[in-house]
């Protein structure tokens, strides 16, 4: 064939593992001499750095691209309108990043909001697909260096050229008109091979425009591959660009510094110089580039003027060392991010866009199937198990649809569970800390994980309209919401680091030293200060999300650091509202199980709360048949064995000229509920309630408030009697005991002793919203209504009261981090800009204690979130570190691809 692309795959069957197709067509031999296994390496670091042209088109291409653009009809042109993309994005490590990449994207046209994560790595944006394109938003970030994390996908059956044809365009026109299609990210072509990135979270209606576009571009419905990566990504090209780096800079000091090498001239100093600082250095000049162009300079443009500066001086060891350390030391503080957002994982996180719908049930294999798209020819491979699922759209899921949940799996839907067993973290909800096991007839809420499974539920409501979706919504933007410290620190940042590029050429021209430039540039950018609160408070909110604590952001987490006083509504707060049977008091001869059978019968149709309590007390014993049931004034009376009994409250009994006999009124409580059950003309027995039943941990919360220094005071519409008995119960002095006071009251309370002290307020949200809004921090209690979170700044959806002392001990321990992070940073830049101006003279210690104190600031974030210590995390970011080496080079000499 007279070109290598010239051809069609022929794929007859799905394959998941086979070695990629050499280009011409001819299976490869086993390489047998030095030469041939030369020849093979040589190819393979081409095709890396084919790879590494790939991703500088974002940076050299924009206008040749612009002119192929005038040339290639504009295919996405009809779907137009404001819509928003999620995705995740690499090296995303600063807030400071985030904000320069939010600032660059902000001046594309079309764009209406960002919002960048530097905490999740993840971008997301809402755009107008009438004016810009979601590709064009991914070049821009590339460019800035956070190229996307998705998975690629190779359309089988097809060659780049044989398309191209096709559709009569060059390959690099093919290429720009697939950009073109809404939620596709990025497009390259591997030998005859067309791969792309797409979106997968996208409304249903962007799924089938670009399944429509696809297959007008192909001829018929593409089928779609997800394929291992076979190029280094960015972080891998810095470590393995690093390695000759480092060998070349070993070679300078073996030579000119300790001379066991012969001594090399200047001029093969600075040609081995040039290959390793170019090698080392790249990214990060690369990173530079990309913050000039948007006009945001950060610290990769001071320390690529630093490297070059320090090569120009013929400070070769020093300019070598500097672009090596900043090449790891940038691969470390992402994988430090990485292990903090792995420990961020769970909780109230998110609600998952797809679901697996299950067409037919049969036997669930519980076999986790990759399904590699959505909506476009997916293929299916249950078939032969009795299953057909496929992962759809949440948005096109209805009431009754059955959708089938997976081991690991986030819950789609809120629904009932129709077939299977699983085991259901309700952690985040209710504060359970061990999962709740779900069969046939089960309730399910999306958002939940499922520990174990498979299990399949009917939807019963989906989208927006299940029980948590706008608690989840909530919970990731409040994890992302910067605190009012954060804010002070970027305003500082975005004076700080100007002064600095003006501020250090003057000290160098005052004193003479140019070195002195090029040391400032280095160690004052405020790269540690910048991570010093964020990364902290992030991991605090998932942490507290995993104890079932929904907070507003770091302000809240703040402000419940400095509680000293906690005001707790009694009725929702410490008790649950409802009320408990205490005990039943029997006449003569009578049996409690009989006793028991008949006020069930009485209350059988009942929706007196007295009346779930006896029912749930008769449990298994039953109900006693009732005839002629009907209800009374106050109480229920009916027919037994002849006989005529009767349930209800003593008053309306002795009405009715019942006697009761005096044994069944000894010893009861005044303040306690009182029924009695007659039969006949006389009592049978007197069952006793508690109106309140008191939480599970009410009394361990009061105790451990107390132990870390926060006063409690009990709030309650209550008889003064009835709060200060309940006080007594649970450790609070009848002093600390207000009852008989309405929301007014409360809200009135709250605020004088808000004047003094820094109070908490905890109630039920609804009926308690001005003494929640009063206070420095409100917590809404048992609910998980949206109405209740608008009143206050702290949710506990769940009804475990120790939830508030656990989200305390979480706000505490955060401030102490944060205090130290930002201590630790401030005095890092004072004393190397001191040291410095006293005459520190070597770039690359200045450099490693920079970067070094940026590195524990994040690990420190990472230890709040991490169930480990700091060592075994900080010696798990360095196996890491070696793991990441090893993989790179693996795929740099790797011949196969496929997953």
């Amino acid at each position: 064939m007279a070109d290598d692309d010239d051809f069609i795959l022929v794929e007859d069957e799905e394959t998941t593992s086979m070695p990629e197709i050499e280009p011409s067509g001819e299976k490869s031999l086993p390489e047998s001499n030095p030469s041939s296994r030369f020849s093979g390496l040589s190819e393979k670091i081409k095709d890396q750095v084919d790879a590494v042209r790939d991703r500088l088109k974002p940076r050299i291409q924009d206008s040749k691209e612009t002119l192929l653009a005038e040339n290639v009809e504009d295919i996405s042109i009809d779907l137009d309108g404001t819509y928003s993309f999620e995705w995740s994005i690499k090296g995303m490590d600063c807030p400071d990043c985030a904000g320069k990449a939010k600032r660059a994207l902000m001046k594309l046209p079309g764009i209406h909001e960002v919002m960048i994560s530097a905490t999740l790595g993840t971008v997301e944006i809402r755009m107008d697909l009438g004016v810009v394109h979601t590709s064009k938003v991914s070049s821009l970030l590339t460019s800035l260096g956070h190229e996307p994390d998705l998975p690629w996908n190779r359309i089988q059956g097809v060659t780049a050229t044989g398309l191209a044809e096709r559709n009569g365009l060059t390959r690099s026109e093919l290429r720009q008109t697939m950009l073109q299609i809404p939620s596709v990210i990025d497009v390259r072509f591997i030998d005859a091979s067309i791969e792309i990135q797409i979106l997968t979270d996208i409304p249903a209606n962007i799924v089938t425009d670009r399944s429509e576009r696809l297959t007008s571009i192909v001829g018929s419905s593409p089928s779609l591959l997800e394929v291992r990566n076979t190029r280094l990504d960015q972080g891998q090209w810095r470590l393995v660009s690093s390695v000759p780096a480092i060998a070349i800079l070993i070679v300078i000091i073996l030579s000119n510094e300790t001379k066991l090498l012969p001594e090399f001239n200047e001029n093969m100093l600075m040609f081995f110089t040039l290959i390793g600082v170019s090698f080392s250095g790249w990214r990060m000049f690369l990173d530079a580039w990309g913050g000039l162009i948007s006009k945001e300079f950060g610290f990769q443009l001071l320390t690529s003027l630093a490297v070059i500066g320090a090569f120009f001086g013929g400070h070769w060891a020093e300019a070598l060392m500097v672009s090596i350390l900043v090449a790891i030391a940038a691969h470390m503080e992402e994988s430090a991010l990485i292990k903090a957002r792995e420990a961020m994982q769970g909780g109230l996180d998110r609600l998952p866009r797809r679901a697996r719908k299950v067409k037919s049930i049969g036997n669930i294999t519980g076999i986790s199937l990759a399904v590699p798209t959505q909506q476009i020819s997916v293929m299916n491979q249950m078939k032969e198990c009795g299953v057909e699922d496929d992962l759809v759209s949440v948005e096109l899921l209805v009431d009754g649809d059955h959708v089938e949940i997976r081991s690991g799996e986030i819950v789609p839907v809120d629904g009932i569970v129709v077939e299977g067993i699983g085991s259901l973290n309700r952690a985040p909800l209710t504060g359970e800390s061990i999962p709740v096991r779900v069969t046939k007839g089960d309730e399910v809420n999306a958002g939940l994980v499922l520990d174990r499974g498979p299990i399949t539920v009917k939807a019963t409501a989906v989208g927006s309209a299940t029980r948590l979706s706008g608690l989840i919504e909530e919970v990731r933007t409040f994890r992302d919401r910067p605190p009012r410290i954060q804010g002070s620190i970027e305003a500082f940042s975005r004076w700080w680091v100007p002064t600095v590029l003006v501020g250090a050429p003057l000290a160098g021209i005052i004193s003479g030293d140019v070195r002195l430039t090029l040391l400032l540039w280095v160690v004052a950018c405020p790269c540690a200060l910048l991570l010093a609160a964020p990364v902290p408070h992030a991991a605090a909110l998932s942490v507290a999300s995993l104890a079932g604590v929904v907070a507003r952001g770091g302000d809240a987490l703040e402000a419940a650091s400095h509680v000293d006083l906690a005001l707790l509504d009694k009725t929702g707060t410490l008790t649950s509202g409802h009320p408990r049977l205490h005990d039943i008091h029997l006449a003569k001869s009578q049996k409690k199980d009989n006793i028991l059978k008949i006020a069930a019968g009485l209350e059988k149709r009942s929706n007196h709360p007295y009346a779930a309590v006896i029912l749930k007390e008769a449990g298994q014993i039953g109900a006693a048949k009732i005839t002629s049931l009907k209800d009374g004034n106050a109480g229920v009376e009916g027919v037994h064995g002849g006989k005529q009994v009767m349930f209800g409250r003593k008053d309306w009994i002795e009405e009715n000229g019942i006697s009761i006999p005096p044994e069944i009124l000894q010893d009861i409580d005044k303040t306690m509920g009182l029924s009695i059950l007659s039969k006949g003309k006389s009592a049978i027995a007197a069952f006793t309630f508690i109106h309140d039943d008191l939480r599970p941990g009410a009394a361990e919360m009061i105790h451990d408030l107390q132990s870390i220094g926060v006063a409690v005071e009990l709030l309650s519409g209550d008889r003064q009697e009835a709060v200060e008995a309940l006080g007594k119960e649970i450790g609070i002095p009848a002093i600390q005991c207000r009852g008989e006071i309405d929301p007014e009251g409360k809200a009135v309370w709250v605020e004088r002793r808000s004047q003094g002290r820094r109070t908490l307020m905890a109630g039920d949200g609804f009926n308690d919203a001005a003494a929640l809004a009063v206070a420095d921090v409100g917590v809404a209690v048992g609910s998980g209504e949206q109405v209740n979170l608008d009143a206050a700044d702290v949710l506990i959806p769940g009804e475990d009261p120790r939830a508030i002392t656990s989200f305390l001990k979480i706000a505490k321990k955060t401030r102490a981090i944060v205090r130290f992070n930002l201590l630790l940073s401030i005095l890092v830049t004072v004393f190397l800009v001191g040291a410095v101006m006293l005459g520190l003279d070597n770039l690359a210690i200045a450099v490693a204690v920079h970067e070094l104190s940026a590195f524990v600031v994040i690990l420190n974030g990472a230890f709040l979130a991490s169930a480990g210590n700091r060592v075994s995390l900080f010696l798990s970011i360095f196996s890491s570190l070696f793991q990441d080496y090893y993989d790179a080079f693996k795929l740099l000499f790797s011949k196969e691809s496929p997953l």
